[in-house]
C-alpha cells in the first residue's frame, strides 16, 4: 500500500464518499504507528473488491488531518458513504477492526 500524495487533501471526500473507507492516519516517525501497520495491510488484503483501505500520513495532509480534529496517532476512521460511523485512537487489534468492518459491510 502507497502513501497518498498531496493531493489528497483535495480529494479525500470523493475517496470516502461511496461505500466502507477504514483511513489509517499515522506518521512515519511513530511508534506505535508502524506497530498498527501490518494490521493495516491485513485488512486492505482481507477487503479488496469490498471496502477502500487507506494510509494517510499526517505530516503530508494536515489539513485533512486538522479537519477531521486528529490529535493523537494511529487513529483509524471508518467511513460509510462519507460520513464517520467510528474512531479508534491508538493500537487496534486486527479483531477489532475486522468486527467494525463486518459489522459495517452488512448493513
Amino acid at each position: 500500500m502507497s502513501e497518498l500524495e498531496l493531493s489528497l487533501q483535495n480529494n479525500f471526500d470523493k475517496m470516502i464518499e461511496c461505500g466502507l473507507c477504514l483511513v489509517d492516519f499515522n506518521a512515519p516517525w511513530c511508534g506505535p504507528c508502524r506497530s498498527q501497520e501490518p494490521v493495516i495491510n491485513e485488512l486492505e488484503q482481507s477487503y479488496k473488491g469490498k471496502a477502500n483501505v487507506v494510509k494517510i500520513n499526517i505530516d503530508e495532509n494536515s489539513k485533512v488531518a486538522m479537519k477531521l480534529g486528529i490529535q493523537s496517532i494511529p487513529t483509524i476512521i471508518l467511513f460509510k458513504n462519507g460520513k464517520e460511523i467510528s474512531r479508534f485512537v491508538g493500537l487496534q487489534t486486527a479483531a477489532t477492526l475486522n468486527r467494525v468492518m463486518k459489522e459495517n459491510l452488512d448493513k
